[in-house]
Formats: structure tokens, sequence, C-alpha cells
């Protein structure tokens, strides 16, 4: 939020007036401390890369989701957010959004159904940036805003881990996809097991089926990146 305000203030240069008005409303603004939460896909498919980073080394599992049902579930306190791979947020749309705000306010309060929806979405928005050197992870990402939605009405969890604790929102898939008319077997478009890993494709498919998600065996896959055997 503090690299948006600035953004606005950049692009709002000589009009100090605004400038002005947008640094105080943003300093009030971040002293709430929000946090979003989100769950992070890529579009890279197979990709060695996310093996290494995300995957155990190699050794995980892939789930693919079909996109277009993502969409459809990213409603109220769900978004959908491309990451922003830039140091400089001057492009990002939301600088834009805030502009014409601006511009068109005598003042700036969150009173504005505008300003208040523009300021959800920002914060929404905040997860999802990221160092340019990660461009190539060509990330999505499904951001949970519980913050001002007053009909949110899951509860957060925490795991506790030797290091530190994590707070996180579970999200029911199986109840998201009935909201959107489609079952769990549809959004999951394909398993890829990990090119290190030792599962066998037969027993996953077995514990699927006994799951009762028997429509996804046939699209378990063994993983054809070549990262077996490299050196860990």
């Amino acid at each position: 939020m503090l690299r948006l305000s600035s953004a606005i203030e950049r692009r709002l240069d000589g009009d100090s007036a605004h400038a002005q008005a947008v640094n105080a409303f943003f300093q009030q603004e971040l002293r709430k401390e929000y946090s979003a939460f989100a769950a992070c896909f890529s579009f890279r498919r197979d990709d060695a890369a996310q093996w290494e980073r995300y995957g155990n080394r190699g050794r995980g599992v892939c789930i693919a989701f079909r996109g277009e049902l993502l969409r459809k579930m990213a409603v109220g306190p769900l978004s959908l957010h491309t990451v922003f791979y830039e140091d400089d947020v001057t492009g990002h749309p939301m600088v834009d959004r805030f502009c014409r705000l601006v511009q068109s306010k005598e003042t700036l309060s969150e009173a504005d159904p505008e300003i208040r929806q523009a300021l959800r979405e920002a914060w929404a928005c905040s997860v999802a940036f990221k160092h340019p050197s990660f461009s190539s992870e060509d990330e999505v990402r499904l951001v949970v805003s519980p913050f001002g939605q007053e009909a949110f009405g899951i509860q957060p969890c925490y795991h506790i881990s030797r290091e530190r604790i994590k707070k996180y929102y579970p999200l029911d898939l199986r109840e998201m996809c009935r909201r959107v008319g489609t079952a769990l077997e549809e959004l999951i478009s394909e398993i890829i097991i990990g090119p290190e890993s030792t599962q066998s494709c037969m027993i996953l498919q077995d514990y699927l089926a006994d799951q009762g998600l028997g429509a996804l065996a046939p699209r378990v896959f063994l993983s054809d990146c070549p990262l077996r055997g490299m050196p860990k």
C-alpha cells in the first residue's frame, strides 16, 4: 500500500494539493494493518523451477485447476489476481483508478462507496506483487480478503511449527464448486506426480476412487520433467 501511495503521488506530480491529500489518506489507511491471504498458482505446467521451489524438490504432486472455474468462484471476499512483477508499481491499474478517483472527488473519505471498494481491492492485490526476478513463475493468486466482509463466515485457523505460527483461512472447495454449479472433479483438470516422487500412480488412482473422486483417476500422470537424477 505504501508503494501504491507513492506511485499515485508521483503520477499527480504538479498537483500538490491532491498529492498531499493522497499521502495523508494512505498514511491513515496504513495504520489499520489489514492482511490478505493467498493461494498461489502458476500457468507453468510441469516446470522444473516450480518443482524445485514449491514441489518438495520434485517429490510432491502438482494439482492443476481450471482457471475459468476459479474465476467464477472469485466473488465476495475472494478475488483472482495476476502477479505484478515490477519494483515500480506506477504502471499498475490501481494507480490509474485512484488517480481518477482523487481528481473527481472533493475529499478522500472511506465513507465514499467508490473509495471504500477501491481500498478493499487495493488491500486484496497487495499480496500479488513480487520481485521481477520471479517473473518466470507466471503466477496468479486466489486472494482471501476477510476485512470489511460482514458476511465472511470462515473462521481463521493456525498452523504451529517449531519456527513460527501461521494464520490461514481454510476454503471448502466442494462448497465453492457447489455455489457455481459444478463438482470438485470438474475443478481439477489433472494431477501430476513429481519427477522425483516415489508415489505409485496406481495407488494414487485407487485412493482417489476410494475418496469418491474416481473421475480424477484417468487424469493422473507422471511428470515428464527431466529433473530426475539431478544433484540435490
